[in-house]
């Protein structure tokens, strides 16, 4: 009798079964994603100066065939590359619980690390994350400050997270106080049963964040700036409506579920979501003070 997998996802290049690394470098393509920016997001993992990892990407539906190829040479370059294919596009969440289900059937990996398609890796991010869960037991969630990059890649801000747990998760009901394209989570967290919602199209970190929090899981963020997002011309004006609401309800959610509701947190929802529906000039203004307050709670 066979047991049912608990992803659907296809291997189009297999694990090597000799391959025991304890790390999972785990990404999802789609195709909407620039090759070159994807061929970058894959040099940079394949070159960190921690190598004991493996690397699956997820492709997120069909894809032109010159994306199938260029994954299909790294894969040849590099026996830690992992393909695997959705038969339709699930989006980011669905992509990763996959990943984390695969993941799970392996007692060898202890480490969930993040990556997008369209981001670059420092070469010694992973190096460095990998020590300090090595060097801090209780920690079960680490993420990192990031350079914006643009298009061209040159660098066109940063954004520091608090480093502190307490200020993290104090913040929480304000904002979501982890960059998601730098965490690394411990496998503990997904053997608890935790996992990202597969019907959100967005924020699906903060509303995980919040229930890990309210559950006691520890976080931490390193200062150091260990990944270059990628910040395209038409960002602000691709925080939607949909996106606005669903930061709007996961704040409330916060609130709620860490017990701090206060006038402020409240007003400061209110206020945000506001912010978000002005037009563009407007929201880019908003987000370019939010960069330099980050910069300031970053310190503690």
């Amino acid at each position: 009798m066979s047991v049912k997998k608990p992803y659907t996802f296809r291997f189009i290049v297999p694990p090597e079964k000799s391959l025991k690394q304890p790390v999972l470098v785990a990404m999802s393509t789609y195709h909407n994603d620039n090759e070159q920016w994807l061929a970058q997001a894959i040099d940079s993992v394949l070159t960190q100066t921690f190598t004991d990892f493996q690397f699956l990407i997820i492709v997120d539906g069909p894809v032109p065939a010159s994306t199938t190829s260029l994954l299909l040479t790294y894969a040849k370059q590099d026996s830690r590359i992992i393909v695997a294919q959705n038969n339709t596009n699930l989006g980011l969440a669905a992509s990763m619980n996959q990943a984390i289900a695969w993941m799970r059937e392996s007692d060898e990996f202890r480490y969930f690390v993040r990556m997008d398609a369209d981001d670059i890796c420092l070469p010694q991010r992973l190096e460095k994350q990998q020590h300090f869960f090595a060097t801090h037991s209780k920690v079960s969630v680490l993420g990192t400050a990031l350079t914006e990059i643009d298009e061209q890649g040159n660098k066109v801000g940063s954004r520091v997270m608090p480093a502190s747990h307490s200020v993290i998760v104090r913040m929480l009901p304000r904002r979501c106080t982890l960059n998601h394209p730098t965490v690394m989570i411990r496998r503990e967290v997904f053997d608890a049963g935790f996992r990202y919602d597969n019907e959100l199209m967005n924020t699906q970190d903060y509303f995980l964040w919040i229930e890990l929090a309210a559950a006691g899981f520890e976080f931490r963020n390193l200062r150091e700036r260990l990944l270059e997002f990628r910040r395209v011309n038409d960002f602000y004006k691709r925080r939607g409506l949909v996106k606005s609401l669903n930061e709007f309800k996961a704040r409330f959610s916060a609130m709620r579920k860490l017990q701090r509701y206060t006038p402020f947190n409240v007003i400061y929802a209110c206020i945000v979501l506001l912010l978000r529906l002005m037009p563009a000039p407007v929201v880019k203004w908003a987000y370019k003070l939010d960069r330099v307050l980050l910069e300031k709670i970053g310190k503690h």
